[in-house]
């Protein structure tokens, strides 16, 4: 999951990107409105988290814009205004659910985990392929019945692979998908990443790489190391 979190207090916004990032969620942070909007454009988010306050374009300008492009995309409301008013102006515009400040960290992650599943309400909960069970919200990996235990980005980099359905992905899709914007595009942290992932599954090694190309699940289950 990549979301984009929108907030104006850079030490809570760094606070909760790196809790994110412990639980294999990717968090892209605009401290105001213009580089929310800004990194909208550029990049593609599972869910934007929206502080209401903020510098430039208001979180409430973010979501109109958000609602008018027909994207989809969850909105989530982060802020301390928690009348009961505010609340329903917020889901007036265009909000999916609200969360008042203070709060703790794992309630967020689960709400976030629980707006990805109803965007993803056409994909099965669990995702099934090649002898692997893999369940994004328990966040557990089993091959032929038998648990896998994976770091967290090697859960996000096997979650994409599966959702692909057995299609190539690419190096570069992955570090987007998995990582976050300040991931270095020229890093190894993919190859390194795929390379444990495999050991974990175990042989018959199910991860091909195609070269020049990215990444597949092998269905067939003999996928050379490469």
């Amino acid at each position: 999951m990549r979301v984009l979190l929108v907030e104006d207090e850079p030490y809570m916004a760094d606070a909760i990107r790196d809790g994110l990032r412990l639980e294999a969620i990717a968090a892209d942070v605009a401290g105001d409105g213009d580089t929310a909007l800004a990194l909208l454009t550029v990049n593609s988010y599972d869910i934007a988290v929206l502080d209401r306050d903020i510098p430039g374009p208001s979180g409430d300008e973010i979501a109109r814009r958000i609602v008018a492009s027909g994207s989809g995309m969850p909105i989530l409301m982060l802020t301390a205004a928690d009348r009961l008013d505010d609340k329903a102006s917020g889901f007036e515009l265009g909000a999916d659910d609200y969360l008042t400040k203070p709060f703790e960290l794992q309630e967020l992650v689960l709400r976030l985990r629980a707006l990805d599943r109803r965007r993803g309400h056409s994909r099965p909960p669990v995702r099934e392929l090649a002898g692997l069970r893999l369940d994004p919200f328990r966040r557990e990996v089993y091959r032929d019945e038998k648990y896998v235990a994976l770091t967290r980005k090697q859960f996000a980099v096997l979650e994409v692979l599966m959702e692909a359905d057995g299609g190539v992905v690419s190096a570069e899709a992955l570090l987007e998908r998995a990582w976050d914007e300040h991931a270095d595009p020229f890093t190894n942290a993919v190859r390194i990443t795929v390379s444990g992932l495999r050991r974990r599954l175990g042989e018959p090694w199910l991860i091909a790489t195609v070269p020049g190309a990215g990444y597949r699940i092998d269905t067939t289950g003999g996928a050379d190391r490469g």
